[in-house]
């Protein structure tokens, strides 16, 4: 009963056309309805009423944005057409735990066209020959049942999908702020063309020695130093030339 106060009371207090989730689990329905849940939750987008002993859809409010609706642990047994007049954009609807036994009473889910996800676990209807095929037959809208699709394959955590947008988000702002690629490395590329000199300072000109000349093996270092020798030679002769005509000269004019 204390549970029932708190939850209504609760309601009372938030703003219910501002409340897109609520969860509702444990709390105690009164004649198939929980106190405080009207039709004034207009962008109210999940609810969860696990274990509250719903016997009957009949009173739900129409939640026109409703998508997730959790009905788990409860005795709903039948009724379920409710479901499409009253949240007509479910997609994923979970009915464990309840006392639904047959084909019959989930058919009713057909005119819910965004469905995608049902759970039917620990209901007597699991208990069907060829289950599975006949659900998946039945709602042809459906991917998943009970977790897993045809091909028994997990459905995806909608927690990670949501965790998986946040990081390329961030991937992208990285890049933003990294800036376009090639801005830095023109910049860094004309740095390097420069001249490590400073202001005023001229490059030395080297000159290669006489054994670093291009052209010369050891062989021909030996014939350039002979050459220059003969050079030597010649010139040294020149010199006693001129010195010996001055003398002939003066010979010739005694004589």
């Amino acid at each position: 009963m204390e549970m029932k106060k708190r939850i209504t009371l609760e309601l009372r207090n938030r703003a219910p056309e501002k409340v897109t989730e609520l969860v509702l689990d444990n709390c105690r329905s009164s004649n198939g309805e929980i106190e405080g849940l009207n039709d004034s939750f207009k962008e109210l987008e999940f609810l969860s009423m696990a274990n509250v002993e719903l016997t009957s859809l009949a009173k739900l409010p129409t939640l026109s944005k409703l998508r997730k609706l959790e009905l788990s642990d409860n005795i709903i047994s039948g009724g379920l057409e409710v479901l499409a007049e009253r949240c007509p954009n479910l997609t994923y609807l979970n009915l464990s735990g309840n006392k639904i036994k047959d084909l019959g009473t989930v058919e009713a889910l057909q005119n819910l066209k965004n469905l995608k996800s049902l759970d039917l676990f620990n209901c007597e209807i699991t208990n069907l020959e060829d289950y599975r095929d006949s659900i998946f037959e039945l709602l042809q809208q459906i991917t998943y049942l009970d977790g897993f699709d045809q091909e028994d394959n997990e459905a995806p955590d909608s927690e990670d999908d949501d965790d998986e947008e946040g990081d390329e988000d961030d991937d992208d702002e990285d890049e933003d702020e990294a800036g376009p690629p090639g801005e830095y490395e023109e910049e860094d590329d004309e740095d390097d063309g420069g001249s490590d000199l400073g202001e005023g300072e001229e490059e030395e000109e080297v000159v290669p020695s006489e054994h670093e000349q291009p052209g010369l093996d050891e062989d021909d270092d030996d014939d350039y130093v002979e050459e220059g020798g003969d050079e030597e030679e010649e010139e040294g002769i020149r010199g006693e030339k001129r010195k010996r005509d001055p003398e002939d000269e003066g010979e010739e004019e005694e004589d």
